[in-house]
Order: C-alpha cells, then structure tokens, then sequence
C-alpha cells in the first residue's frame, strides 16, 4: 500500500477501513458521502480497537480541520466500545456545538407561530394535525413519488444554484426501501453521483412533501455534498462525509429551511417550515431530558402535551433514538441546532445569506465556522434552558 501523502490521506485510509469493517459486519456506515472516491481496493480494519488506536496515534499528530474531524470519530467509535460520555460533552466532540437547549417560552413562541401559520391552511392543532395536513399537502400514491421529486428539483434547482452559486454537476438516483427506522428519506453517495432512497414504511406522500424532500435531499444534501467534492482536492479536510462529525449542523440546517430561502412564496412549505421548526425544539427537549436520566412516562406526558398528534410508538422511537443509539444520540441534535440557526438567518440581510451559502457549498463548515460568517446568529444548539417536563396540554 502507498503511504499516504499527508495526514488528511492517512486520515480517509483509516476512515475508509473502518466503513468498510462496519458494513462487513452489516453495521451503520461510517461513510455517508465520499466526496473523493476512490478505485483501490479497501481492506476492512480487523476490528474496532484497531480503528481507534489508530485514530488516537493520528489524532496525537493532528491540528485543525484534521483533529476536528477525528475528534468526532474518536467519540462516536468510543461509545460504540462503551463509552458514555455526558450528553453536553458528547454532541461538543461529534456535533461541534453546544447541547445546551432553548428556553420554553421560546418553545411555546415557535409553537404558536406554527399554529398561525397551520391555522392559515384551515389546519387545526390537535389530535388530528397530521392528518388535516396531509389532505392539504395533497396525497400523492407511493408510485409516483419517486418521479414527482425529480422534477421538482429540475423546477428548483435554478433558484438553488442562484443562492448557493453552486456550479457542480450531478447524477441522481433514487430507489425505494422499507427499513424499521426513524428516517423516511435518505440521501448517501459518491463523487457526482447520489442517490435517493425513499423507505416506504415510514413515509407518506404528497404533493407538497415531494416539493420539500426535493428541495431538502436532491438540492439541499446532494447539491452541496456533491459541490463540496468539486472544492476538495486540496482542502485541508477529510473528504468522507459522516453524520458524527461537526459539519452535520451546516448540512441538516439549510436543507430543512431551505423553503424560506426559495419558496418563500408558497405558503404550504413555509407552514411545513415553521412547523418542522417547534417539533424539531420539541425533540431537543426529549433529547436533553433523556440525557439527564428522566423517566420515559414523563418524557412521553410532555411529548404528548406539546405535539398531541403523536403516537405513543412515535414517542417511544423518539426516546429510544436519542438515549440509546450510539449514532442518533449524537446525529439527531444537528436538527434542532441548525434548523434553528437557519431560520434564524432566514431573516438576516441577503448579503449575510449569500455569503453564508456560497461557503456551505465548498466546504463542510462547523458551527465555529456558521458563526463566524455571522456573528449576529443565534448561539448554535441554543442559549441554555433547565429541562422542565409538562403534562398540561400548551402548544
């Protein structure tokens, strides 16, 4: 085997056994987006504590984009041996950010913005939310989903390329799946291409959803993944995209807000927005609670209270992800931190937006780097806030 040029290669050599060791054992890949595929032949690491005493000997030696980046992988691959590092301490090394939380008169203020704005559909707050909106998005049959979403990233991929001054071309596939987990897209691929998977257990069609997913996974997640690639030839950073490294936030953030930034005329995605927003903040409350050891019956009293279209299998799901799952305990804060940070810049001067974006789609950015492009953003991962769990029902 070649030695590797410079530390950003032994890094992807390491990177690359360790997925390739996972996905032998049909674990979770370590790889979501290789930004710089590669043709050689990969050998998979013999096991786990190789891959981390390897990680340390490089981290030992590593500055900057390089230790960042190994820092997450340290904490992710360490609580898959068992570690169980604090919460807060946790989502720092994977995350990048803080996992401090919002406060609930905030919670509350996002809450009843998404009510006015369901409200303006004719959608009610209740028990039946979900399905009211489902009529007004229009259901679509699972079929046709998969074309439907093509074409609306063909009729909003002028717009997005305008944001972001993205110029990299892309190649797209989508199939469909039926998996037992929380996502119902996903998005994964390799140098211009990406592909698309559709799980056809947990998602639910329509009109307006194919016009979201469009816009979040083809022109959010694949155009950017795909643009980051075309920059990284000589970046100091690996080029392997993983979900428990800190560039999640910059990569989750502005493909769920990204309808306020170019479909800001169409109020059915805006709701959808704004909706995501205060159950995304819902969800970091369930997150920090189950982090601080809280009982679940409490946990599911207060997810009720503040969502009550939620099921209990929902609220279970939710739980279970965020307090035992390696990966999810890290990869799911990236949602409410950056979703909130970038409906937050939603509303900054266009030039603070443009330039934000025109840097998201060259680089895998941390938060650090978020705010630095601008100062006057919301502290990423919230301000702070004591958990207080609630049974009444408030929005």
């Amino acid at each position: 085997m070649d030695v590797p040029v410079n530390l950003r290669d032994e890094a992807e050599t390491v990177l690359r056994a360790w997925d390739a060791l996972e996905r032998g054992r049909g674990g979770e890949p370590v790889i979501d987006f290789d930004c710089a595929p590669t043709d050689a032949q990969i050998v998979p690491a013999p096991d786990r504590l190789d891959v981390y005493r390897r990680l340390r000997e490089l981290r030992g030696r590593a500055s900057g984009a390089v230790a960042a980046r190994l820092d997450g992988d340290l904490a992710y691959l360490g609580a898959l041996l068992g570690e169980h590092r604090p919460l807060d301490e946790y989502v720092r090394a994977t995350q990048g950010c803080a996992a401090a939380g919002w406060p609930e008169e905030y919670v509350v203020e996002r809450g009843e913005r998404a009510r006015a704005a369901l409200e303006s559909l004719g959608v009610s707050w209740g028990a039946a939310t979900a399905d009211e909106l489902e009529r007004v998005e229009v259901p679509l049959p699972a079929e046709e989903a998969g074309e439907a979403i093509r074409r609306a990233a063909e009729h909003y991929e002028p717009a997005v390329r305008a944001l972001t001054g993205a110029t990299a071309s892309y190649t797209l596939t989508i199939e469909t799946v039926e998996v037992d987990a929380y996502w119902a897209f996903w998005l994964d691929g390799a140098g211009e291409r990406i592909r698309l998977r559709l799980n056809l257990a947990n998602a639910r069609f329509t009109e307006a959803g194919v016009r979201r997913f469009a816009l979040h996974e083809v022109l959010g997640h694949g155009l950017q993944s795909v643009g980051i690639g075309a920059h990284g030839a000589g970046a100091p950073w690996p080029r392997l995209l993983s979900v428990h490294v800190p560039y999640q936030v910059a990569l989750e953030g502005p493909a769920q807000a990204m309808p306020l930034f170019v479909a800001a005329d169409d109020p059915v995605l805006t709701a959808r927005v704004r909706l995501d927003h205060y159950v995304q903040l819902v969800r970091a409350e369930l997150h920090l609670a189950v982090g601080d050891g809280a009982d679940p019956a409490a946990c599911a009293d207060h997810a009720r209270s503040r969502v009550p279209w939620w099921s209990d299998r929902t609220i279970a799901d939710q739980l279970s992800d965020r307090g035992a799952d390696p990966s999810l305990r890290s990869y799911l804060w990236a949602y409410p931190a950056g979703l909130d940070w970038f409906a937050a810049l939603a509303e900054a001067d266009t030039k603070v937006i443009e330039k934000v974006f025109h840097a998201l789609y060259r680089a895998p950015l941390t938060p650090a780097e978020l705010a630095g492009l601008h100062p006057a953003g919301p502290p990423v991962g919230g301000p702070g806030r004591p958990v207080r769990l609630r049974a009444a029902a408030v929005p």
